[in-house]
This record gives structure tokens, C-alpha cells and sequence, in this order.
């Protein structure tokens, strides 16, 4: 394991450390895009990654379930320790490490199957052996969905609305009981009432779970985050990399940031 520094940390954290990043560099072939991450993430805490576009925010939410290992040319100099395992050591199976970070994306991506089978899928390509039927109805109920679609679990996912889809979605990953949700900018499509909603939903989660959530809604970051990481663009020969420049309780971040760069990003007066 290397041996990088402990950040420091104003508030006082309780929860164990059940992910953490230490990267000294991402590249996109020879495009350094991220550079000197360490940040620990708390288990059943919601951590919120915040920073201007392009800042490697959503290249680091991939970086934790190595979805960027699917794009050509990708490479990782560092380490991210999932319950303290070293999940790109080369024995590590990707496949599986998706199976405990389950991942919510910007734009809803239901299947095209009914409602009741996209629940099930994950499911049943795990082997589960159990009762699936009741599978489905915990994870709609978790989503806060089941009320509103328990009558139509044979109709086509595709004829929800975003908000539903949206829901679905997270149901269909929390079948498979991930430990860690990874979540880009979940409500950034939909409507004020569905995002309350998302959100209200994301605090009942991290009782079981461990969230993490990449947003440009500064008011959303501050309602519904424990902890919060900010992130910036930097000059590094001739190129803008992303780095990692604050990261505290979101009390601390959203009130008395350290920096005057994060003071100025978190009220609306950056660039």
C-alpha cells in the first residue's frame, strides 16, 4: 500500500473509511486529466463532488467502479482501496467491484423490457436463487416507486416518465445490494418536485449504503451531502488538469472553506 498523507479534516468523522483514492495521475492516452487525488470516502456518509466542468469530477466517479477501463487508452498511476483491497491490483476482477458500486447516470437508461424484468435482471445473471417477486417489490419500495407503478410492473419501462424512469433505475441497481452508489448528476434533467424526491430517497439510502454524487447544484450539494470534495482545473504543461482542492464536512465547505477559490466557487462568484 502506498504511503500517501491523511487529508486533513476539520470535522471530526465517525464513520469508517470504506473507499479511498489515491491517485497520483489519470490519463486519457498522454491527456493527464486528473492529478494528486486523496480522498477518503466515509462509509454511510453521502460525499459530493463539486467543481467547474471538465474538472475530472465524472472521470473519478468512473475511476471507483472502472468503468473508464472500458474506453481505449485509459490509465490509472495510483490506487483506490475498496474496504481496503486495491481494486486495480491485476487480480481484481473488474466485474465484481461493479457488483458493490452501483451506478446512477445523468440521463435515465431503463431497458427496453417491462418494469418487473429490468428489476429482476441483475437478479437473475447473479444466480440470486431466492424469491424474486419479492426482490422486486423491496427494491421499488426502496426507490419510492412502488405505490405509483405496482399495477403496471408488465408495462414497458420506456413508458414511465423521466422521474420514473429515474427511480427505476435506482431500484434496478439496489437489487443487486451495492455497498457503494455512484450517482453523476442525478437530478439534473428533472423537475423540482422529483428531485426532492431523489433526494429525500438518497438520505434513506446511506443508512444502508455509502453514496457518492456528482453535481453542479451547489444548493443540492449543501442539502443533501455529509461531505464534500471541490474540485479544480489547473495549468499542468500547456493542458487544464482537474484536481483535488478542498475537501471537508459540507458544513465547513459551504460556510468557512479553507481556500478563497471554493469561497468563491460554492457562492456563485467563480471564473
Amino acid at each position: 500500500m502506498a504511503n500517501f498523507p491523511t487529508p486533513e479534516i476539520s470535522s471530526v468523522v465517525n464513520s469508517e473509511v470504506i473507499l479511498y483514492a489515491k491517485v497520483r495521475g489519470f490519463y486519457y492516452d498522454d491527456f493527464l486529466a486528473l492529478r494528486n487525488i486523496d480522498l477518503p470516502i466515509y462509509k454511510n456518509r453521502i460525499t459530493a463532488l463539486i467543481g467547474p466542468s471538465g474538472c475530472g469530477k465524472s472521470t473519478l466517479l468512473r475511476c471507483f467502479n472502472r468503468l473508464n477501463d472500458l474506453i481505449p487508452g485509459t490509465r490509472l498511476d495510483g490506487e483506490i482501496l475498496f474496504e481496503e483491497r486495491n481494486i486495480y491490483h491485476p487480480q481484481e476482477d473488474a466485474i465484481a467491484i461493479r457488483r458493490c458500486m452501483g451506478m446512477v447516470f445523468q440521463k435515465p437508461n431503463p431497458f427496453p423490457k417491462s418494469i418487473y424484468n429490468n428489476i429482476a435482471f441483475g437478479p437473475r445473471i447473479q444466480g440470486y436463487s431466492g424469491d424474486i417477486d419479492e426482490i422486486v417489490e423491496q427494491s421499488l419500495r426502496q426507490a419510492a416507486i412502488w405505490d405509483e407503478i405496482k399495477d403496471k410492473l408488465k408495462d414497458s419501462a420506456l413508458q414511465l416518465s423521466g422521474g420514473q424512469q429515474q427511480r427505476l433505475c435506482i431500484a434496478r441497481m439496489l437489487a443487486v445490494q451495492p455497498k457503494i452508489i455512484l450517482m453523476d448528476e442525478p437530478c439534473s434533467a428533472l423537475d423540482p418536485i422529483t428531485t426532492q424526491q431523489i433526494e429525500e430517497l438518497m438520505q434513506q439510502l446511506k443508512e444502508k449504503c455509502t453514496i457518492i454524487i456528482v453535481t453542479h447544484n451547489m444548493q443540492q450539494a449543501a442539502r443533501v451531502s455529509q461531505m464534500t470534495a471541490f474540485f479544480n482545473l489547473e495549468m499542468r504543461e500547456g493542458s487544464r488538469t482537474g484536481e483535488l482542492v478542498e475537501y471537508d464536512s459540507s458544513a465547513v465547505i459551504f460556510s468557512n472553506p479553507k481556500y478563497q477559490i471554493t469561497n468563491q466557487y460554492v457562492n456563485g462568484r467563480f471564473g
